[in-house]
């Protein structure tokens, strides 16, 4: 990664988000807009998120231990994960909740500042826009020819798509707060400003339930991508002595991959043959695909075709991998 990359797209967050959490404020002191409230908590709630996003980054470097012998690396799933909570809870509910008060007294902006929820809407918009080039330029790196649905659901490491999806989610709800501030302007009526306010949490818990989804898969464990899968049974088969009998692959991290499988060697093969097999095909993984730090391999009796397609499930065959 990309690390870097998903680092330098949560600072570039992180600082839009503190920035413009603190002129929302200000706007509502100064009109009571239900909608600039929501809006200032959203940030806040998105400000805490790039932050829990930091520290799971730094939690996951730490070094493997006795208790912990596969190292932290799921630490980044786990902060996601609460990035997701966060955003339902402090974000989408509040906002609904600030909703449902301002529906029972749906008062208009009035005084000689109605103009600074507008203006700080605009600046929050433009300063998001720059944050969400940030994070699209990032996942651009990575992504491939994938679309961006599919890119969401299947990258491995959680902080861009977080990113990618807090952005713009929040460029949205400051498209509605817009609407909803500028026609409670317009009409005097402040049912605007409250449905806004709730297309706001609205949008907020979607996106939440989204990103629980997605990291939830995480947390239980995903393999490697398919052609991950390829690349790692291709290595094993290529010097010619080895045949997949079945594979597994586990992401410990977002960057550390488990391999375990079972291959097989030739009766005739002397114990230091087969030792040397073994090592010569993990040096092969490890060049065909670099985060594959975690492998076992082990040896099994090799069988004619016959037999063995008659003793290896149809699943385990090699090309039958899943990813």
């Amino acid at each position: 990664m990309a690390e870097h990359g998903g680092t330098k797209a949560i600072v570039a967050a992180l600082a839009a988000n503190l920035t413009i959490a603190v002129l929302k404020f200000v706007a509502f002191i100064l009109t009571a807009s239900s909608s600039m409230l929501a809006e200032a908590i959203h940030s806040v709630a998105d400000s805490g998120n790039q932050l829990l996003l930091l520290i799971g980054g730094k939690r996951a470097r730490k070094a493997a231990s006795p208790e912990h012998p596969f190292g932290y690396g799921r630490e980044r799933y786990i902060y996601a994960f609460i990035v997701s909570i966060v955003l339902f809870s402090v974000g989408g509910l509040f906002a609904l909740f600030e909703a449902w008060n301002k529906l029972k007294d749906p008062h208009g902006i009035e005084g000689d500042f109605w103009w600074v929820p507008l203006g700080v809407l605009i600046g929050a918009i433009a300063a998001e826009s720059f944050s969400f080039r940030t994070a699209i330029i990032e996942s651009n790196s990575i992504r491939g020819k994938q679309g961006w649905v599919s890119f969401v659901h299947t990258a491995k490491q959680p902080e861009l798509p977080v990113i990618l999806l807090e952005d713009f989610g929040a460029l949205l709800g400051l498209m509605f707060a817009l609407v909803g501030v500028g026609m409670t302007l317009i009409t005097g009526n402040g049912i605007w400003d409250a449905a806004g306010t709730g297309m706001i949490g609205l949008l907020l818990v979607a996106i939440a339930v989204v990103l629980a989804i997605e990291t939830k898969s995480l947390l239980l464990g995903e393999s490697a991508t398919r052609d991950d899968v390829v690349r790692i049974s291709e290595a094993i088969e290529a010097g010619g002595h080895n045949r997949i009998i079945h594979l597994k692959t586990l992401h410990l991290g977002p960057e550390e991959l488990l391999v375990a499988a079972k291959i097989s060697v030739g009766a005739a093969e002397t114990g230091r043959d087969i030792a040397a097999s073994i090592d010569s095909a993990e040096s092969r993984i490890r060049t065909a695909v670099p985060i594959a730090r975690v492998i076992y391999l082990e040896p099994d009796l090799q069988r004619d075709d016959a037999q063995g397609a008659a003793q290896v499930p149809a699943e385990a065959r090699p090309q039958d991998l899943q990813s």
